[in-house]
């Protein structure tokens, strides 16, 4: 049975200098794809030749303050082979657009949708490219690490919440307290406040 570093040598074999050595973490392979631009032929290629026909997820991290600013994270399995197999390119914040691989997975439609939501990467030539959790003309990009954790005011009509959002007992608590979450967001909290 051919292994994850395997199909990531071949993936390497075929594209050359486009793709980087394989990497392993905790039994799991990683190749970079240095054009973003290419990402769509490395897909294809990955699922037509080497049989990963399942895109599991797309995620996006936001390296703030680094440039480029952004990676996007695909996460690919082959029902057949029992392989898994992690694609990463990085887009900077000025570009912000990278192509879309509906045209390889049509799982990759509302994944593509929530990336742009959330983090604000656009994908050149996705089919529907509009926002999935938060409303169109929402200036905002929630998942961005510079959007403070305790939301943002809006003056908009017609929504449900015009106040801030509360964190009360979300997952990015950090500190364990009764006060209210703008006091236990770390970018918003005074070091005087801190506790050994």
């Amino acid at each position: 049975m051919t292994t994850a570093a395997e199909f990531a040598q071949q993936l390497k074999d075929e594209f050359g200098d486009l793709i980087s050595k394989p990497t392993e973490f905790r039994g799991e392979i990683t190749v970079n794809v240095a054009d973003a631009e290419q990402i769509a032929a490395v897909c294809a290629f990955a699922k037509e030749e080497l049989g990963f026909d399942y895109l599991i997820d797309i995620s996006t991290l936001d390296h703030y303050g680094e440039d480029p600013r952004f990676s996007v994270v695909y996460e690919l399995s082959g029902i057949e082979n029992a392989q898994h197999l992690r694609l990463k390119i990085t887009v900077t914040e000025e570009h912000g657009e990278v192509p879309t691989v509906t045209g390889v997975w049509r799982t990759a439609d509302w994944h593509e949708r929530e990336a742009y939501d959330m983090m604000g990467v656009k994908f050149a030539g996705h089919p529907n490219l509009k926002r999935i959790l938060m409303w169109e003309g929402y200036p905002y990009f929630p998942l961005r690490k510079d959007f403070p954790l305790e939301g943002k005011p809006t003056e908009m009509p017609d929504v449900a919440s015009t106040d801030v959002a509360p964190l009360e007992g979300g997952p990015f608590v950090t500190l364990p307290s009764s006060e209210d979450s703008t006091r236990r967001e770390p970018r918003r909290r005074n070091p005087e406040d801190w506790q050994s």
